[in-house]
C-alpha cells in the first residue's frame, strides 16, 4: 500500500510547480529544499560543517532533514580553533530541532564548564546566527520580525564616503605615520596625529569621522591624545586603551567630552555589563560573530538602552556578520550605527539591496535575509592568515597588535 504524502511534500511539490509554471527554466530542482515548511512539522538538525577561508573568514552551515540550511560566521582570529570547536557542538545539537534557539544558546554556554572568552563566545555566535537563519526561513520571515521589530526600515551605516551610496561617515584606525607602540609618546607624535586629524577633516567637509586606537595606545599616550583632538571634534573614540582593565577606560572617559565607544575585545552580556556599570564607554560596539550572536546582542541593547548607550555593532567581516547585525538594528530602538555597512561581498548568490543617502535597506528576506553562493565560497578556502607579534624597532619590546 502507497503511504499518504506528508504536508511537507505536498507543500514543497506545489510550490516547485507554481514556479515551473511562471519559468521553468529558473527553479531547478534542487531550490525545492529551501521552501518553508509548515510551523507545527517537525525539523532536526541533521549536519554541521565549518569553512575556513584564506582571509581567516570562518563559516558555519547546519543542514536540517527539511532541506533548510542555516549560516553564521565566527571569529576570524584563531579561525581553525572556531571551526574545529563548532563541529563538537554536533554531538549536541545534531537530531534536535533547530528553532528553540534561545534554548540552544543557554546550552551550549551553560554546559561548558569553561565559558566566555573569545573563542567560546565566537563558536556560541556562529551557531546561534545560523540556527536563527533556518528558523526565519521555517517561518518565511525575517529575523528581525520574529525578535519584536521592525524599529526601523533602514541602518544608518559607516564606511568610505561616497556621493554614489551617500555614506556620509567613517572611521580610521592609522591617522598617523606609525603605531603609538611607546608608553608614552612626546610631544612630536601628539602634535603628528592632530595634524593630520586636522587635514583628513578638511578632505571630507560634512563627514562625520571616528578615531580608532585599536587599544594598541597606552593610557598615558591616550589622555594625550583625547584631550589634543577634541578642537576638531572627532565623532567618537574606539577602544582608547585594551578592554581587560575597564577601570582604566573608565578613568580616560571622564577625561573628554567625546564618547568612547568598545566592545569588539568584550563577550557576553557579562563582559557588557562592567563596561555600562563603569561608564567605560557612551557607546556599544558587540561584534555578532563572537559576543554571542543574535541571541545575546538583542540582550545587550537591551541592557544598554538602560543607559541610554547605543549599539553601533562590530563588523570587519563578511555577509553573514553584516545581514545578521542589521536585523539587529532591525528589532532594538538603541540602534546607532553599522560599521562597513557600505561593503558589498562577492560570496552572495544576490547583492544585498544597495545604499542609498547612507542607509542600508534591512535585509526582507527568510532567516538573515542573504543567500550564500557555496561555489565562491569553496574558491576561497584555505589556509588562515597568521596574526604575529609585532614589535618596537627601536629596542625590539613587543608592542600591541
Amino acid at each position: 500500500m502507497r503511504s499518504q504524502p506528508s504536508r511537507r511534500s505536498l507543500l514543497r511539490h506545489s510550490l516547485y510547480g507554481a514556479a515551473a509554471l511562471i519559468c521553468p527554466h529558473t527553479y531547478p530542482l534542487r531550490s525545492v529544499s529551501a521552501a518553508p515548511i509548515d510551523p507545527n512539522d517537525k525539523i532536526k538538525v541533521t549536519k554541521i560543517e565549518t569553512f575556513v577561508l584564506k582571509n581567516s573568514w570562518v563559516f558555519v552551515k547546519i543542514s536540517t532533514d527539511a532541506g533548510i540550511t542555516g549560516w553564521g560566521e565566527m571569529l576570524k582570529d584563531d579561525a581553525k580553533a572556531c571551526a574545529a570547536g563548532a563541529l563538537e557542538v554536533g554531538d549536541y545539537l545534531i537530531g534536535k530541532d533547530p528553532r528553540p534557539v534561545v534554548h540552544h544558546w543557554q546550552a551550549i554556554h551553560r554546559g561548558a564548564f569553561y565559558r566566555g572568552g573569545p573563542i567560546k563566545t565566537a563558536i556560541s555566535s556562529g551557531i546561534d546566527q545560523a540556527l536563527w537563519d533556518i528558523t526565519g526561513k521555517c517561518f518565511g520571515v525575517p529575523v528581525y520580525k520574529l525578535l519584536g521589530g521592525p524599529t526601523r526600515d533602514r541602518a544608518f551605516v559607516y564606511g568610505t564616503p561616497d556621493e554614489r551610496t551617500g555614506v556620509k561617515a567613517m572611521k580610521v584606525s592609522r591617522w598617523t605615520s606609525r603605531k603609538a607602540f611607546k608608553y608614552t609618546e612626546g610631544q612630536k607624535f601628539v602634535d603628528e596625529a592632530v595634524e593630520r586629524f586636522a587635514d583628513l577633516k578638511a578632505r571630507y567637509p560634512g563627514v562625520d569621522i571616528a578615531l580608532d586606537f585599536h587599544g594598541a595606545v597606552q593610557p598615558t599616550t591616550a589622555s594625550l591624545l583625547i584631550k589634543a583632538l577634541e578642537p576638531h571634534k572627532p565623532w567618537f573614540y574606539e577602544e582608547v586603551v585594551q578592554a581587560l582593565n575597564v577601570d582604566v577606560m573608565a578613568e580616560l572617559a571622564k577625561k573628554t567630552h567625546i564618547p568612547l565607544a568598545t566592545g569588539e575585545r568584550i563577550f557576553t552580556k557579562w563582559g557588557f555589563r562592567e563596561i555600562l556599570e563603569k561608564k567605560a564607554a557612551m557607546i556599544l560596539q558587540p561584534d555578532v560573530n563572537y559576543a554571542g550572536g543574535i541571541t545575546e546582542l538583542r540582550l545587550i541593547a537591551g541592557m544598554a538602552e538602560a543607559y541610554y548607550a547605543p549599539l553601533a555593532p562590530h563588523n570587519p567581516n563578511g555577509p553573514c556578520s553584516l545581514a545578521a547585525s542589521l536585523q539587529i538594528a532591525a528589532c532594538i530602538p538603541n540602534f546607532m550605527v553599522q560599521e562597513r555597512g557600505d561593503r558589498e561581498h562577492e560570496l552572495l548568490a544576490e547583492p544585498l539591496p544597495p545604499v542609498r543617502n547612507g542607509y542600508r535597506p534591512i535585509p526582507d528576506g527568510p532567516g538573515l535575509g542573504i543567500t550564500i553562493d557555496e561555489n565562491k565560497l569553496m574558491d576561497q578556502v584555505g589556509e588562515p592568515e597568521e596574526y604575529l607579534p609585532e614589535f618596537d624597532p627601536d629596542d625590539g619590546s613587543i608592542v600591541d597588535w
